[in-house]
Formats: structure tokens, C-alpha cells, sequence
């Protein structure tokens, strides 16, 4: 069967390499010139479904707790299995409370636990939530790895492709082009997420930590070279405009409140981006003519990709054996 993926974002490039494994004759176009445009790469790339469950609903964490697995089996090296770790303030200790109680999967540690686990977090808070099964990647690492492993492959990779494909020389159409289907799928919303990434050398962490907070929570990353992304923002908006001085300040400050060192540390990129989402914010796979539509990957994208690209594999195994069949 041959088959036509759209979108080289997170969506599109987990679709096609999931495809290519169960030996399908993919090609792959994307508007813009590379891959790693758009919200995917943007991303924190964490990997961390029992988390996400306390403020998601139970397919996130049934859909998401494999991915690490996928994502390892894919790029062999990018995955850091080093858990995550959950922190609040001491005004705000209450947070750790109620995310224990919407979470499972986790274990407190007390304040000689948290230093022992991250150093440069000695003193600083007097428990936390440890999630030891969680994963975090680099986002544009990974989709640049995909890209690679595809065009290694002889997968055809298209980019730069302004108009549509012919479609008639596919047996099927994947369309995993996210945002840009807000207003043409049904009940498909955009959902604002902001980020920054800052360096400094004064701060060493070896895990995401997610800082709660009632207002603003965020979750810091640790990337190579001193660099850390900071982020994210979640507004009801489908403006991809630059970051706003108020997320800036909110992400500095939350930052800030982290470990004061990161008040000197420089500040790198800053990014906004669209995330598509349905009412339900969980993902689909819908059926358009001869085209599937995978959208809807909201705040989960490298987490819930990788399931839904399984169940498109599925689907088209599924119809090529009844074509196949007597």
C-alpha cells in the first residue's frame, strides 16, 4: 500500500516511521523547509504519562505509558529514564497534597532524599513527588533523528511543498498537519503554549522538575551544554504571535523561585506555538474520504504520538488484508 504522510511535526514523522516498520510504501511532504517547525519542536519532550494524568484523563496515562519504550526502540539513546521530580514552594506545599491525590505512581521523598537526587536542590524544599518510571527526550533532537532514520531508509522526505500532493498515487493520505487544520476539522481548537530556554552553569539538574504553583505552575527541562527550557503556558488562543511580557515574567519568576541562580542565567530563545486540541483534549484518528486525519494531540504530542501512529498502523493492516483477502 502506498501511502502519503503530511507533516513533518512530532505527528507526522511518528506516522511515517511506524508505517515504514510494518512495510508500507510511505512518502512524506511538509510545508516548511525542515523538520521541527511549529509547535513539536517546542516542545519539553517529557515523557511523563502519570503526571499528565493529574489534570488529563485516563488515556493519557494508558495511551502514554509505553512511549518511552517506543521512543527508545526508535532512537536508541535519546530517552534519559531519570523520573521526574515535583517540587512546590513552601506557601504552596498544599499543591504537592492535591497532585499526590490525582496521580498514582509515584513516591515522597523527604529533604535528604530530594538532595541526594539533585544536589543543587539541597535545602530548598522539604518533600516531593519522585515519579521514578518517567522519561524525557529532546525534541528536536528526536525529530531530526526520525527524519534521519527515514531518509537512511530511502524513504522519499519532501519539503518545502506548497501545494497539495497527487493524491492519486496513494492508496491513502495521513493528514498530520495540527494546527493548520483548526477551522477545517470539526471541534479542532488551538491552545497557545509558550517557552523560553535559558543557560547558565550555576544550576545543574539531571530530571524535568515540575514546580507547583496555583496560578502558574512550570516544569523546567535540562538540555545539553548548560541550557534548560523552561515552560509552558496553556491559552485558549490560536495566535502563534511572540511570547508575552507576562508569560515571560511568570516563567522567569517561577523559574527564579526554582533556584535563584537561574536569575542570572541568560536568556536563549523564546517560543510560542500552537497546539491543537479537541473538547476532550485527547488526540484522534478520523476518517475523511481516502485520508485520516491525526490531530488533537494537544499538550501530549511525543507522549501520545507514538499510540496514536500504532493505531494508524492498524487501520491500514487491517485494510490490506481484507483487500487481500479472497
Amino acid at each position: 500500500m502506498r501511502v502519503l504522510v503530511k507533516g513533518a511535526g512530532v505527528a507526522g514523522l511518528t506516522v511515517a516511521w511506524q508505517l515504514y516498520r510494518q512495510g508500507f510504501r510511505v512518502t512524506l511532504t511538509e510545508l516548511a523547509d525542515k523538520v521541527g517547525g511549529g509547535a513539536s519542536g517546542l516542545a519539553g519532550g517529557m515523557l511523563a504519562p502519570w503526571c499528565e494524568r493529574e489534570s488529563a484523563e485516563e488515556p493519557v496515562l494508558t495511551l502514554g505509558r509505553n512511549a518511552a519504550d517506543w521512543w527508545e526502540a526508535a532512537l536508541p539513546g535519546h530517552v534519559k529514564r531519570r523520573g521526574t521530580l515535583v517540587v512546590a514552594g513552601g506557601r504552596d506545599t498544599a499543591e504537592l497534597d492535591r497532585f499526590s491525590r490525582r496521580t498514582s505512581g509515584w513516591e515522597w521523598l523527604d529533604e535528604a532524599a530530594i538532595a541526594a537526587l539533585e544536589p543543587d536542590l539541597a535545602g530548598r524544599f522539604r518533600r516531593a513527588l519522585f515519579f521514578r518510571q518517567e522519561a524525557h527526550l529532546d525534541p528536536r533532537q528526536a525529530l531530526s533523528g526520525l527524519a534521519a532514520g527515514l531518509e537512511n531508509a530511502r524513504v522519499l522526505l519532501v519539503f518545502g511543498v506548497t501545494g497539495n500532493a497527487n493524491v492519486a498515487h496513494y492508496d491513502r493520505v495521513i493528514d498530520c498537519t495540527g494546527a493548520a487544520q483548526i477551522g477545517q476539522l470539526p471541534e479542532l481548537r488551538g491552545v497557545r503554549g509558550e517557552m523560553l530556554c535559558v543557560e547558565t552553569r550555576e544550576v545543574s539538574l539531571s530530571r524535568p522538575v515540575r514546580l507547583l504553583h496555583p496560578r502558574h505552575p512550570i516544569y523546567i527541562v535540562p538540555r545539553e551544554k548548560n541550557c534548560f527550557m523552561v515552560g509552558a503556558t496553556m491559552i485558549e488562543s490560536d495566535d502563534a504571535g511572540p511570547v508575552t511580557a507576562r508569560s515571560l515574567m511568570e516563567l522567569l519568576n517561577a523559574a527564579y523561585a526554582l533556584h535563584p541562580a537561574f536569575g542570572e542565567a541568560r536568556v536563549t530563545e523564546t517560543g510560542a506555538g500552537v497546539r491543537p486540541a479537541y473538547p476532550d483534549n485527547l488526540p484522534r484518528v478520523t476518517q475523511e474520504g481516502r485520508t485520516l486525519h491525526v490531530n488533537g494531540l494537544y499538550r501530549h504530542g511525543f507522549l501520545l504520538a507514538p499510540a496514536m501512529a500504532g493505531e494508524v498502523a492498524r487501520l491500514l493492516l487491517t485494510e490490506q488484508a481484507e483487500r487481500r483477502a479472497p
